[in-house]
């Protein structure tokens, strides 16, 4: 499970030009109050999912300022979960890592970009972005959706994978405390991958609507 600070850094948006637009420059903007808040979470995560470690992913010996304050924030949090491991490691060596060892990930933290990166490379260690669901946890609102976006170029064709979005409603569903209901739509799609009820890009041969209605074929008889 990888956690992406959502709000900052490289994607804050506050940028400019100068030197008749030879020179363009971005601020990276890192808060303690968002550092805070996404690492909690990830060790809250791990706790409740009986985890045993959270890798802390930055970029601090470069960026030493807003990646050290990230990481500074993340060693703080981790003293009131002294049952979880807290490791640290750079992003260019997590990147290598999730190739050559991924079963050594249980959570990972991070920011904006590096989430946003490592993210969509992990997910093809479980079938592309095509499964590849994501959890938007706000204060007060929250927001689910497939990692992928709204990928325009495969639009109205008919072959895009509808399980990253259903794999968003499971989340969304647990977000709101209804568990038996995410549990039966997760048996449903693990029994169509299983069965190869899927598009394209899993080896099936379904369409996008197909392969919705297989997964609502596939729910399992409420108890």
């Amino acid at each position: 499970m990888l956690f992406r600070e959502n709000t900052e850094g490289m994607y804050s948006g506050i940028e400019r030009v100068e030197e008749n637009g030879d020179r363009a420059i971005t601020e990276r903007v890192i808060t303690r109050k968002a550092s805070e808040r996404i690492v909690r979470k990830a060790f809250e995560f791990a706790r409740a999912q009986g985890k045993s470690m959270v890798h802390v992913v930055h970029k601090a010996n470069v960026l030493r300022q807003t990646c050290g304050l990230f990481l500074n924030t993340a060693r703080q949090v981790s003293k009131d979960f002294p049952d979880i491991q807290i490791k640290e490691l750079i992003v260019d060596a997590c990147a290598m890592e999730i190739v050559r060892a991924p079963q050594q990930f249980e959570v990972i933290v991070t920011t904006n970009l590096f989430g946003d990166i490592l993210s969509d490379e992990a997910s093809m260690f479980v079938g592309g972005l095509g499964t590849a669901a994501s959890a938007n946890i706000g204060d007060h609102a929250s927001v689910f959706e497939p990692v992928h976006g709204s990928a325009p170029d495969i639009a109205g064709k008919g072959i895009a994978n509808p399980i990253a979005t259903l794999l968003a409603t499971v989340l969304m569903l647990r977000h709101i405390d209804q568990n038996p209901a995410a549990d039966r739509l997760q048996e449903a799609i693990n029994t169509c991958i299983r069965e190869n009820f899927t598009t394209p890009d899993l080896g099936g041969v379904l369409t996008t609507e197909q392969t919705t209605q297989a997964v609502i074929e596939h729910l399992p008889a409420l108890s």
